[in-house]
């Protein structure tokens, strides 16, 4: 006879393999036709809102590994609020204006000096457009859910017009002003720099020590003494106009040979051995002070050089006198002002000498190197040249070196109410903690933020002059700017004559002819992307500021969380956020930084094509995102086994589903304690999953559903079930009570997976039977929520009990099979010998069904064989089990052959088959 027949064998059109590279854009193009962003705000209609308020990334080539992981975690966080209980409005966004747009029209040949500065920016545009669109595709392949067909864009006229408003109550408040200060300058960009805008890398640089002839000592120095400097700068050499030494030092006047330098007193022993001074004498030795006023003659121009004090000048490097150039450092700037100084700064804007520099004029600043040392080498002020290697600032855009240079900038103070900002700084909740700590030291000293740049492509600083040179800054002129940008876009400030951008009869005591000019500067692009709070937040329907959370990578502290920070303090007095959480970069498999020329990166889009999104996002769940994340194709190859056995274990379970109905359903309480014990787990999974998902700290879900697929449920629950799935009578209690955890697990696991692999979760979810009656979309429904089960605690304990004397069991039954005394544990008969703390095995029913073997013989403890396997509270012996194979469930019984209608099978399948299969024909 055919037995098979009477076996309740899984069945399920759920796949085995994903196939996700192909069933994703399916899926993705459907939930476009069904609107299921549109879907899931109407769903939580009239529900608190949760903002998660996206940074702009920057609209230019393909997206990479960081842009894949930053828009997973904000997906994941979004999905998981929808569905629990939140409405959740999220508008992407982009950074449109930028350099980088402005060299990419470059490299297409398009050259800006040969048109208006207004066609340039419409090409501008049109790049910008074209890249947002191709990274709106490529992000939404990632199945991220938003607002895509409405994005905002920092181009977009609305934005723009907001954004001259924050300008204008910064203005207001006094915050804005102009003023001439040494800068971060780019030759390569021809533009000031933020210190957002700053990256560091090694360099070689000279190093050079010079000699200064005294000319009027003060009655401190003589006029055969020489004060020496160090520099690494030796292009500055021409904008010499001070040396700086430090009023707390000692100086000393050190005589070498014919010679007579003056150096602080801690630093002679060192200089000796850098310059090879040959018997020093020290002649006297003085205090810092007293060098004040002091009068040199600059090493080859006939002009003074004279000693002023600075605390900024250390012992840590040099002589202890600073050469200070007042047009190329922060410190010199500052202390040049003290002292009444020239700001002198013979450099362009491509970074060329000037004729300020005579005898350099028209050279790179890098190319006056060599000439100066030759110059200093001419006038024997040259002590030494040589070379070191240290880090040193470059444009983060152009990898190329930057300088410090004196020009005039706008800039916002941010000083002016620094206060203010870092008591908003610790009203937010950062994520990890140390942000509170990180930003805190990047405001605390901050003096203030460069905003304006030598551009074309951005939004124009709306400044008026004068006739006599006066900028104009009125609430009249910001609102009028903003208006005219909000109806026709900033090009306007580009196309149109000043007069026409100002409002109608306007008039001002600083243009009594009516003449004006406008400003020609644009904002620093982190003014453009940290005025989203009011561009976006206070002006699209359903988002409001503080947004409940910005989420972006650790280095924009510099960047978006900081400019934010100070434009939104500056108009409300508060942050635009109320969490801050941010995530580290990603890096190879090594732990090294992802490089082309390496040919260690990794491509999203390519790892879309091979894998799936699906396998992208759970690796994102995977890694510890708060540091920096390693990826490689290895480690992608380890995240989609782990979700292969995932997907194993819901397809088990699907097709234990197939003949289930919600009328099944087993109430809890009526269940076999076996089925009790795995609603206790499924309850504790649960749990720890929702709050991994609400402390944002999706490693620990990973890991919750790694370890609930493949131990809870496919190591021990699933094995064990089998019997009661498959060979127990169709509507017995224990066969239903197995598929009501069953049921109660897959539609739990679907939901909590929904956030993570949305994809695999919406297919899960079209084969769980009466899923229709809930909702056609998993992501639409709620999450799964805790069931309350009598005796938890005590089945919990009873059961790890149990547990813990199966998995004794099951290292006897290994060396069992080692010795060849069985093959499949249902080849064995198992004795237990029991202590007082296993006596419960005696009233334990089914045991054979929970070790999976054929007989189980309970005894007592005091009487153990010699041969059995001793454990901490049990000893087991392991002997092949009587009786023939039952040709039905497998079990080796002695009933086997007692049925004479059914001779090959055991007593229970016998009565089984007889009763639930009679009319069935077996042959």
């Amino acid at each position: 006879m055919d037995y098979k027949k009477t076996l309740l064998m899984p069945k399920t059109d759920f796949k085995m393999r994903g196939s996700l590279p192909n069933k994703e854009p399916h899926m993705q193009e459907q939930w476009d036709q069904d609107h299921i962003y549109e879907q899931s705000l109407k769903t939580n209609e009239g529900k608190p809102t949760f903002i998660l308020h996206d940074g702009p990334p920057y609209a230019n080539g393909n997206i990479h590994i960081g842009h894949a992981e930053n828009k997973v975690l904000k997906d994941i966080i979004n999905r998981f609020k929808s569905m629990s209980g939140y409405q959740v409005p999220y508008v992407p966004g982009w950074d449109t204006h930028g350099l980088p747009i402005e060299q990419q029209l470059a490299k297409q040949g398009i050259d800006r000096k040969k048109m208006s500065v207004a066609d340039l920016r419409e090409k501008c545009k049109e790049y910008a457009l074209g890249q947002v669109e191709h990274q709106k595709k490529q992000f939404k392949r990632l199945g991220v859910r938003g607002d895509w067909d409405h994005p905002y864009l920092t181009l977009h006229k609305e934005y723009e017009a907001e954004q001259i408003e924050v300008f204008g109550e910064m203005a207001k408040k006094g915050y804005i002003y102009k003023d001439k200060k040494t800068v971060y300058w780019s030759p390569s960009s021809e533009s000031a720099l933020a210190e957002a805008e700053i990256e560091y890398k090694d360099v070689k640089s000279y190093s050079i020590y010079v000699a200064f002839h005294v000319t009027d000592g003060k009655d401190v120095l003589n006029p055969d003494e020489e004060v020496v400097i160090w520099t690494t700068t030796p292009w500055t050499m021409p904008a010499n106009l001070a040396i700086a030494v430090n009023s707390k030092f000692e100086y000393s006047v050190v005589q070498v040979g014919d010679r007579k330098f003056v150096v602080a007193a801690d630093l002679v022993e060192s200089l000796t051995k850098t310059l090879g001074w040959e018997d020093p004498q020290v002649l006297r030795t003085f205090n810092g002070k007293s060098l004040e006023h002091v009068v040199c003659r600059h090493p080859f121009y006939n002009r003074p050089s004279v000693v002023i004090l600075g605390d900024h000048v250390t012992l840590d490097a040099g002589t202890g006198c600073v050469h200070t150039a007042p047009g190329f450092g922060a410190d010199d700037f500052y202390v040049g002002k003290k002292y009444g100084l020239e700001i002198l700064c013979p450099v362009d804007d491509r970074g060329c000498m000037t004729d300020e520099a005579p005898g350099f004029e028209g050279l790179f600043y890098e190319k006056a190197n060599e000439p100066v040392i030759k110059k200093l080498e001419e006038e024997h002020a040259l002590l030494k040249a040589g070379t070191f290697t240290h880090s040193y600032p470059h444009d983060w855009r152009t990898k190329k070196p930057v300088i410090w240079r004196a020009t005039k900038q706008w800039f916002a103070s941010i000083k002016a109410f620094r206060e203010d900002i870092l008591n908003a700084i610790h009203e937010v909740r950062w994520i990890p903690s140390w942000g509170d700590v990180r930003m805190t030291n990047m405001i605390k000293d901050r003096e203030d933020w460069c905003i304006s740049r030598q551009r074309a492509w951005g939004v124009p600083i709306p400044v008026f002059y004068g006739e006599d040179g006066e900028p104009i800054i009125t609430d009249e002129t910001i609102q009028h700017v903003a208006d005219l940008f909000r109806k026709h876009g900033s090009n306007i400030w580009f196309q149109w004559e000043a007069k026409e951008l100002l409002p109608e009869d306007f008039t001002s005591e600083h243009s009594p002819n009516g003449v004006f000019r406008k400003e020609t500067d644009i904002m620093d692009v982190w003014f453009d992307s940290g005025s989203s709070h009011q561009g976006v937040l206070t002006t699209r329907e359903g988002l409001r500021r503080p947004a409940d959370l910005y989420l972006e990578g650790s280095d924009q502290y510099r960047g978006w969380f900081n400019s934010s920070l100070a434009t939104s303090v500056a108009v409300t007095g508060h942050a635009p956020y109320k969490q801050v959480l941010s995530h580290g970069f990603t890096l190879d498999g090594k732990g090294l930084k992802m490089s082309k020329s390496v040919g260690n990166v990794i491509d999203p889009m390519k790892v879309m094509q091979q894998y799936g999104a699906d396998i992208i996002r759970l690796w994102v769940a995977s890694v510890d995102y708060q540091a920096d994340a390693r990826v490689s194709n290895e480690i992608l190859g380890q995240v989609a086994e782990v979700y292969r056995k995932i997907r194993n274990t819901v397809r088990f379970m699907l097709g234990n589903l197939s003949d289930f109905t919600l009328e099944n359903a087993v109430p809890t309480e009526n269940m076999p304690e076996l089925e009790q014990y795995m609603m206790v787990k499924l309850n504790q999974f649960i749990d720890t999953c929702l709050k991994g998902y609400n402390d944002y700290q999706f490693l620990n879900v990973y890991k919750a559903l790694q370890n609930y697929c493949s131990l809870d449920l496919s190591a021990f629950y699933m094995d064990i079930a089998k019997d009661a799935l498959y060979v127990q009578p169709k509507d017995s209690l224990v066969r239903r009570s197995a598929q009501t955890v069953l049921y109660k697990t897959v539609v739990a696991l679907t939901k909590l997976l929904s956030p993570i692999i949305p994809h695999t979760a919406e297919e899960i979810w079209q084969h769980i039977p009466g899923t229709e009656q809930i909702s056609t979309y998993v992501q639409l429904t709620d999450m799964p929520e805790l069931e309350q089960v009598s005796d938890s605690e005590q089945i919990e304990k009873k059961w790890a009990a149990l547990i813990a004397v199966r998995d004794d069991v099951l290292k006897s039954l290994e060396k069992a099979r080692d010795a060849k005394l069985i093959g499949k544990s249902l080849e064995a008969s198992v004795t237990l010998y029991v202590t007082e703390e296993t006596a419960f095995l005696k009233n334990t029913p089914d045991l054979d069904k929970l070790l999976i073997v054929s007989q189980v013989t309970v005894a007592e403890g005091n009487d153990v064989p010699e041969a059995a396997d001793q454990y901490t509270n049990i000893a087991v012996v392991v002997a092949q089990a009587e009786g023939e194979k039952c040709e039905r469930c497998w079990a080796v019984l002695p009933s086997v052959g007692e049925d004479t209608e059914h001779p090959t099978l055991c007593a229970h399948c016998a009565e089984t088959v007889r009763h639930d299969y009679a009319d069935m024909q077996l042959d």
